[in-house]
């Protein structure tokens, strides 16, 4: 009889499972695939646009633009993205409150679509100014982006699959890069004449997710504990469970939003005044900073020389770089198939260690190479074993923090300050990589080194594993670290909803 009964709950349990797919489709092709995706294609078009610029300020003044200030509009248009990533992610917790999640990933493209007709029409225009602007956006959506899609995709997957579902931002993000480098290469948009396309191409993105997401439900907890609408939130872990889990899933909501009764939401300053939350911020700040600092963004800039130097033509360097942006995806979905089974800290700490020996391998090969002529293909083989080894944990993993370790009324504050610090660390690191490079030289890779080491040392021993646990579990475990002598903690109280 209980066969008989189970029976016809099997379909339903699929169609769940696939909105549940769909949903994470929907939310990554619009989020973090933007961010890879305009990360790498500007890329292919340097040189393009650096000719353009000189020739648009030759066409209105009648004089060439010195080299020295091409390239400081080129260095302007590149780090304009992370300057606008900032705003962007200081813009993404009131949306989160303000919108709800799903809401605010559709009014996020907004930017996208500014951003493309200012791309699509800047050489018509002659104007490089339109490029800088777009790239502004750009970030700014990416900003939004980055900090929303996690926190949306963390609140509707089910305990069991709340790490996997979180590391699909990363996979998203390694695609988006892959993408980039493909579009980019001269035999499709990296051409002289196609990178206004190009670079209007992320258009595409943004119309599917604009065509998909609304037709997908909204975060239950968000409707539920925010909002407090718990009809609607019924309906939506209907369609993202089935209805066998939901009542048991529907109580464990109704205990964290007694635990969040009466409270507003935090402001990102007031995170760092509560010690309640000293454990959650030190790991935020640490573990979000060394996933900047660890050096995978850096490493890019060296690939092209040590291709080159390995005996790779010229013209063939663009595929083995499109290999870089593969390793990364393929590891980021060896993770998200993983990360349930071995959980997160053994993958940041395993990342990490791993890093932190390929990238002393390739500091020994760069100060050898003139030594041996095999060592060029010793550091083209560190070049991918590093960034397969930033896939396997650091990538992902990272993102994840601040959805398990924060509780619903600080979560938004905790994803303004992550994504500030990401996108600070990335401007640093892009504006004081040239000059590491040039006082460095073979030993560049040092300080990376250290960051690398810190971050294994933390995730191993003062990271909490959040694996297989309730929000309010792991918030009673982070109450015991933040106060070991402390009062116990009393559980869930009474409530209403968060406030912004």
């Amino acid at each position: 009889m209980e066969d008989e009964q189970e029976l016809p709950l099997q379909p339903r349990t699929q169609i769940q499972g696939r909105v549940l797919f769909l949903t994470i489709c929907a939310a990554g092709i619009g989020g973090t695939f933007q961010f890879g995706y305009n990360l790498s294609i500007i890329n292919a078009p340097t040189l393009h646009i650096q000719e353009f610029t000189n020739e648009t300020w030759w066409a209105r003044t009648g004089w060439p633009l010195p080299d020295h200030l091409v390239l400081l509009v080129w260095s302007l248009i590149v780090s304009l993205y992370p300057l606008g990533g900032l705003f962007g992610a200081l813009l993404a917790g009131p949306f989160a409150i303000m919108l709800g999640r799903k809401k605010s990933l559709l009014v996020n493209n907004i930017f996208v679509v500014a951003a493309a007709i200012l791309f699509g029409f800047s050489f018509r225009a002659g104007s490089f100014e339109m490029i800088m602007l777009g790239r502004l956006l750009m970030g700014i959506n990416a900003g939004v982006s980055m900090n929303i899609q996690p926190m949306y995709l963390g609140e509707s997957a089910p305990r069991e699959l709340r790490g996997a579902v979180a590391m699909t931002s990363a996979i998203f993000t390694a695609l988006g890069i892959v993408m980039g480098q493909v579009v980019g290469l001269r035999e499709l948009l990296g051409g002289p004449q196609a990178w206004p396309l190009l670079l209007a191409s992320c258009l595409v993105p943004a119309v599917l997710q604009l065509a998909s997401l609304p037709l997908l439900p909204e975060s239950p907890r968000y409707l539920l504990i925010d909002r407090g609408d718990r009809a609607t939130c019924l309906a939506a872990l209907q369609r993202l469970r089935g209805t066998k889990e939901v009542m048991v899933e529907l109580a464990e909501l109704e205990e964290e939003r007694a635990a969040c009764q009466g409270r507003r939401a935090r402001r990102p300053w007031e995170l760092f005044k509560d010690g309640a939350l000293r454990r959650q911020v030190i790991s935020l700040v640490v573990l979000s900073s060394a996933m900047e600092l660890c050096g995978n963004d850096s490493i890019y800039a060296y690939a092209s020389s040590v291709f080159r130097e390995a005996g790779i033509p010229q013209d063939k360097v663009q595929y083995a770089i499109i290999g870089t942006g593969c390793c990364e995806l393929f590891t980021a979905f060896i993770s998200c198939m993983v990360i349930e089974r071995v959980g997160r800290r053994v993958l940041l700490m395993g990342g990490y260690c791993l890093m932190t020996c390929w990238g002393s391998v390739f500091t020994a090969a760069l100060c050898l190479q003139g030594s041996f002529p095999w060592m060029p293909y010793l550091a083209m083989s560190c070049i991918f074993a590093f960034i397969l080894s930033f896939g396997i944990g650091p990538a992902g993993v990272t993102g994840i923090l601040a959805t398990e370790l924060f509780d619903q009324t600080a979560r938004p504050a905790a994803y303004m300050v992550c994504g500030a610090l990401t996108w600070t660390m990335l401007f640093l690191v892009g504006l004081g990589f040239p000059f590491l490079m040039e006082g460095l030289s073979n030993f560049l890779y040092v300080p990376f080194l250290g960051i690398c080491v810190c971050g294994a040392i933390y995730s191993g021993f003062f990271l909490p594993e959040t694996k297989g646990k309730t929000f309010l579990e792991i918030s009673e475990e982070l109450h015991r670290l933040n106060f070991p002598q402390g009062p116990m903690w009393k559980g869930p109280e009474v409530i209403q909803s968060t406030e912004l």
